[in-house]
């Protein structure tokens, strides 16, 4: 396949990988953020580094970003059909098609995307065979929490959003928003500044430098200031792959798809995340907006109103006892000092 020049992280990666022998392995990673995302320079160029230094140069893994491969929503079934051989995933793209791990998804969950990553991994890869057993699940991890950005205000608490178009970042929450009387307006990120700036989304959804990176911080101006949810993120890789590999590069690629890594790769974005929040404080022009102790409760009575759908959705997909499980899952936060702060 012909590389595209946008391609910059696949020469990164080959700058560093050992001359000591021949590649044996050439795996293709995609991706739909731009390549200048902290996720691909900081996280996947680094993993991707790792692994041809580890296996002495056997495998290399070539980092194609930016939908070149293929639409965001479609990475999953890109990684199982062979079209990727490895693929980042938001689950949440196909809302209610991996409603186990949609447990990420719900509000006030948890308080960062690092140490919180390494707790979600943790629990999902308990669950990974049973809801996405066509893949080699790698990592699993989260972004810093996001909260609601509008190109009007106020939108302190949930009534404030009836009537608009709003872009949600993942199924959870796009019924979130459907239960405060707005109507979710169903892209992916990389269609953000597009949609908003046609008229067709009044509010997005997104952790702070997010609106940066895709150019909409001159849209919108007005920001609910609560870390309201978060993402999961799914590295997947097709499974005839993963399982033809040799025994020797198998065991390269296991020590790369650990809790340990999916902290890694996830810190570096959540802490640019965190550090952008200040810009939009201080600069002249933007409206913050904090709920009041009525509106807060509003927005938790929502959160447990979803609480309760997930139970239904995953006890539907064949989870025993979903109630067991998410318990789990704030044990582990709360163990990792990455459970949501009141």
């Amino acid at each position: 396949m012909k590389k595209s020049v946008f391609a910059a992280s696949t020469a990164l990666v080959l700058a560093f990988a050992p001359a000591v022998q021949a590649q044996e392995v050439t795996l293709t990673l995609s991706h739909w953020v731009p390549p200048v995302h902290t996720v691909d320079t900081l996280g996947m160029v680094p993993w991707a580094q790792s692994i041809a230094e580890e296996s002495n140069g056997r495998i290399q893994v070539d980092i194609y970003p930016a939908q070149q491969l293929g639409a965001a929503p479609d990475h999953y079934d890109m990684a199982r059909d062979g079209v990727v051989d490895i693929s980042f995933i938001n689950p949440g793209y196909q809302a209610g098609r991996f409603p186990i791990i949609a447990a990420a998804e719900l509000p006030f969950l948890v308080s960062n995307g690092t140490s919180a990553s390494r707790a979600l991994h943790e629990w999902y890869t308990q669950y990974a065979e049973q809801e996405m057993g066509d893949v080699h699940v790698c990592l699993v991890h989260l972004h810093e929490p996001g909260t609601f950005h509008a190109t009007r205000g106020p939108i302190a608490g949930p009534e404030d959003f009836a009537g608009m178009n709003v872009r949600p970042p993942q199924g959870t929450i796009a019924r979130l928003i459907g239960n405060m009387g707005a109507s979710p307006v169903q892209v992916p990120v990389p269609e953000m500044r597009e949609i908003l700036s046609s008229g067709g989304a009044d509010v997005t959804s997104g952790p702070w430098n997010s609106l940066r990176l895709f150019g909409v911080e001159d849209i919108v101006t007005h920001h609910l200031d609560l870390p309201l949810y978060s993402v999961a993120f799914v590295w997947a890789i097709n499974l005839d792959v993963y399982n033809n590999l040799s025994d020797e590069n198998r065991a390269v690629i296991d020590n790369h798809c650990t809790s340990e890594w999916a902290e890694r790769v996830s810190t570096p974005w959540a802490m640019q995340e965190r550090e952008a929040r200040p810009y939009f404080v201080e600069t002249e022009g933007h409206t913050m907006y904090t709920p009041n102790a009525e509106q807060l409760a509003q927005w938790q009575e929502l959160s447990q109103e979803l609480r309760a759908e997930w139970a239904t959705n995953a006890t539907a997909a064949g989870l025993a006892d979903p109630a067991a499980a998410l318990a789990d899952l704030e044990a582990r936060l709360v163990a990792a000092d990455g459970a949501y702060q009141p």
